[in-house]
């Protein structure tokens, strides 16, 4: 009897044992986000739906994988809020080697549940950029020229202040949540301070430094973070990786909201409405014309623009058409091509990380586009001076042969028709007559060689 409890025993062990490796390799799913580039409309979009699908499918990590010079402070915030409102631990991180999580992107790093950084990458330079250009960071007062008796004025005009103490409250609280160096979270505000992996580790500012996915996730394995305070450990030994690729939309928005791309839908879109005016009726350049200026405005919605430097846009392209009206020796399309590089310049030249343009492709844009409208319109203005080239007006002047003898009344050949033809000379058989007006379905036609005789004696 012993025995056999002895063996029940064994086999039970034996089981316990075979199904504990079974239980504990159950792989955790993790969802992972690429976020690159400026941090704009479409990049919350993505990030904020990648949150959502790792809560629908029950992910147990959601790992953000960032490099951004920054971006608008509008999705920034919907992207902390997304991930500080998130059931599922988050953890940003900064990555490949070389990259970067400046501005909005430290505010995105420090909201996450973990921080962690590849080794050659920097974060910080956090302070906020009105839509104007420039920082909202006061200048500093000469504390030469400072009574020491006196209270020091505040720097700055109030909107500047009102910006700066916001972001400085802002960044220190999500410091605060997870525990990190709020002091220097301040100090990335106000004095754009950065710090590498290794400076980050060492201050407390990130909780891990890893050389690539596989060793971040070794050392995430049995980590224990906090959502919404209950304690969370993780498990990522052979963790399976879901990388959540962004939707169509999102990919278009993404595409769109690029100033390059901007720019080249509103030149499309005016150039194809032009076209359709000095052409009705031709379609495709107005429908063409009509979508990408509808994109290019939707684009402009979501992007920091300076409005006057898009005035100084349309001033230009008025110019660049009004030389190919009235030619000035190249005084106007000169001035529309600098008119336009300026105005180019200052719409898109916010201060805004990850949203500028580059001076090259605007000027050779320019001089593309202003060669080309230059060249349309004078084209359409020579077909216009040509006159019909269709209708009987524009047989007039055009040579046919006589198909019999006539006086008055005859047959004539002409563009591979036969033609009632009136004359008030003589006509003989295949010879050539040239048409002088027309009237209903009749010509009136004289000799061609009297015509060119007629020429010659003018000419003599």
């Amino acid at each position: 009897m012993d025995r056999f409890w002895r063996r029940v025993t064994a086999l039970g062990t034996l089981i316990v044992s075979i199904s504990l490796p079974a239980i504990s390799a159950h792989a955790a799913n993790i969802v992972e986000l690429e976020v690159e580039g400026g941090i704009g409309v479409a990049t919350a979009d993505y990030v904020i739906s990648g949150i959502e699908y790792a809560e629908e499918t029950g992910a147990d990590l959601i790992i953000i994988n960032i490099d951004t010079p920054g971006g608008l402070v509008k999705p920034m915030r919907d992207i902390v809020q997304a991930i500080l409102g998130s059931s599922i631990p988050v953890a940003t991180y900064v990555t490949p080697a070389g990259a970067r999580a400046d501005s909005a992107g430290t505010y995105i790093l420090l909201a996450s549940h973990i921080a962690a950084m590849t080794p050659t990458t920097v974060i910080g330079a956090a302070t906020p950029v009105s839509i104007g250009g420039g920082d909202a960071t006061p200048p500093p007062t000469d504390d030469a020229e400072e009574e020491p008796e006196e209270p020091a004025a505040p720097n700055g005009t109030a909107m500047e202040r009102k910006i700066l103490n916001d972001s400085v409250s802002y960044i220190r609280g999500l410091a605060e949540r997870h525990g990190r160096n709020a002091d220097w979270a301040e100090k990335a505000v106000t004095e754009a301070a950065t710090l590498t992996a290794t400076e980050a580790l060492e201050q407390n500012v990130i909780e891990f430094i890893a050389e690539d996915r596989t060793r971040l996730l070794e050392q995430l394995d049995g980590h224990e973070v906090e959502v919404f305070g209950e304690t969370v450990a993780l498990a990522t030994a052979n963790a399976t990786i879901d990388v959540y690729e962004p939707n169509w939309r999102i990919k278009l928005l993404g595409v769109i909201s690029n100033p390059e791309i901007v720019l080249l839908l509103g030149l499309i879109g005016i150039y194809g409405l032009m076209y359709e005016g000095y052409n009705p009726g031709a379609i495709v350049p107005g429908v063409v014309g009509a979508i990408c200026l509808l994109l290019a405005a939707y684009a402009l919605q979501v992007l920091p623009v300076n409005y006057a430097g898009l005035a100084l846009i349309f001033m230009g392209i008025a110019l660049m058409i009004a030389e190919a009206y009235a030619p000035s020796f190249g005084a106007l399309g000169i001035g529309g091509i600098a008119a336009f590089i300026f105005g180019t310049i200052m719409m898109f030249d916010t201060g805004v990380p990850g949203f500028g343009i580059s001076l090259v492709f605007v000027t050779g844009l320019a001089l593309t586009f202003a060669v080309l409208i230059i060249w349309l319109v004078s084209f359409i203005l020579k077909l216009r001076r040509r006159g019909a080239v269709t209708g009987n007006e524009s047989i007039i002047g055009t040579i046919g042969t006589a198909m019999d003898d006539f006086s008055g009344e005859g047959k004539v050949w002409l563009e591979g028709e036969a033609w009632h033809a009136q004359s008030a000379v003589p006509i003989s058989k295949d010879q050539e007559v040239v048409v002088l007006s027309v009237d209903g379905v009749v010509i009136d036609v004289e000799p061609a060689a009297e015509q060119s005789a007629g020429g010659a004696q003018l000419q003599t």
